[in-house]
């Protein structure tokens, strides 16, 4: 599988996950993240109630925005994530907003859990900071196909600034790759 496909993937299933919790049993959210034993108020369980379906349309949204489903009634061509690509010119830009949600969640959850040194906190922490790692991968490695020489099998897009390759410019008599 596709590292950018397991990463919409576990987007949506971290994303489903959430909401499914905040949305079946808002009153447990409320007594896992306080000190004192109480009910939750209607407001509150308003709130969690509201935060689950967003989370819910947050991750559908991924998913198809990807292009991870297939919006067309032909499964002969693969998909790919191509920015050429006409079924998900948006995968890239998707990428990125839940890449920077993910850092977002990760960096507010470890204040909270810095602050209260609650489990959920941590949990929370670590799983959306994981799944915003694999996400600033993706940015960097995933989202384009680089330039490879037919000549040399080197990328294009590297520079020999500040320490040029003197090995293979020997290979190449002396020219600058």
């Amino acid at each position: 599988m596709d590292v950018f496909y397991a990463y919409t993937y576990s987007t949506a299933g971290w994303l489903s996950l959430q909401s499914f919790a905040l949305l079946t049993v808002p009153g447990m959210m409320t007594t896992m993240l306080e000190q004192e034993a109480r009910q939750p108020s209607s407001t509150e369980i308003y709130f969690s109630r509201c935060l689950g379906m967003s989370l819910l349309t947050i991750a559908i949204l991924t998913v198809i925005l990807t292009g991870s489903i297939p919006l067309t009634s032909s499964i002969a061509e693969p998909v790919t994530t191509d920015d050429s690509d006409p079924k998900a010119p948006y995968a890239v830009p998707t990428m990125m907003v839940t890449t920077m949600f993910h850092a977002l969640s990760a960096s507010y959850a470890y204040a909270w859990w810095a602050y209260k040194g609650q489990a959920a906190f941590a949990i929370g922490m670590v799983v959306s900071g994981f799944i915003a790692s694999v996400g600033l991968w993706c940015a960097l490695f995933a989202s384009s196909n680089g330039k490879i020489s037919r000549r040399t099998g080197a990328d294009k897009r590297t520079a020999g600034f500040p320490f040029a390759n003197k090995e293979a410019a020997k290979k190449h008599g002396g020219k600058r790759l």
